[in-house]
């Protein structure tokens, strides 16, 4: 695994305004090593925090030794397909949000499957910026479930006694 890190400079970027001082984490995984340094350079320089592992296998070992906001993977890998990760992520009831990227997306898989709750796919070849629009999309969308899911204050959920007389 190659842990690429979070790159720094004197603005803060969009991610790191998103989430203050902690930028979210990204796993990066394809057996190929152009896709899995374009991943890691176009989110770095974007304010990711990016590691990468160079197949399902090595994958599954990042998964289970760190933390991270969203999963992006390759399908067709030695060793443990982008499929097989996820299912193996869902087993061990690990909820991160997922882009599967793959030169021939498995629909067939995916519609079979939908426990795999596979938050966009990304067809390959693909350009930074489609995966860059593809992972801001995806977290903006799980931020925004969060806040939904969230409970209310109760001052915000239940009337007071002095709200309830004034009726």
């Amino acid at each position: 695994m190659n842990n690429i890190g979070t790159l720094h400079g004197g603005e803060p970027t969009h991610a790191q305004a998103r989430c203050g001082a902690n930028p979210p984490r990204i796993l990066v995984v394809d057996d190929d090593f152009s896709i899995r340094e374009l991943g890691a350079v176009v989110l770095s320089t974007s304010g990711y925090q990016v590691d990468t592992a160079e197949d399902g296998a090595a994958g599954w070992e990042a998964l289970q030794a760190s933390s991270y906001d969203l999963l992006i993977t390759d399908n067709t890998m030695p060793k443990v397909s982008g499929v097989e990760l996820v299912k193996n992520m869902r087993s061990a009831r690990m909820t991160m949000p997922v882009v599967l990227a793959s030169g021939a997306i498995p629909p067939e898989a995916l519609n079979r499957n939908s426990s795999l709750q596979i938050a966009a796919t990304l067809l390959k070849p693909f350009t930074g910026d489609a995966l860059l629009g593809t992972v801001k999309k995806v977290l903006r969308e799980t931020d925004n479930a969060r806040e939904q899911n969230e409970p209310m204050p109760i001052w915000q959920s239940q009337p007071s006694a002095d709200a309830l007389r004034l009726r």
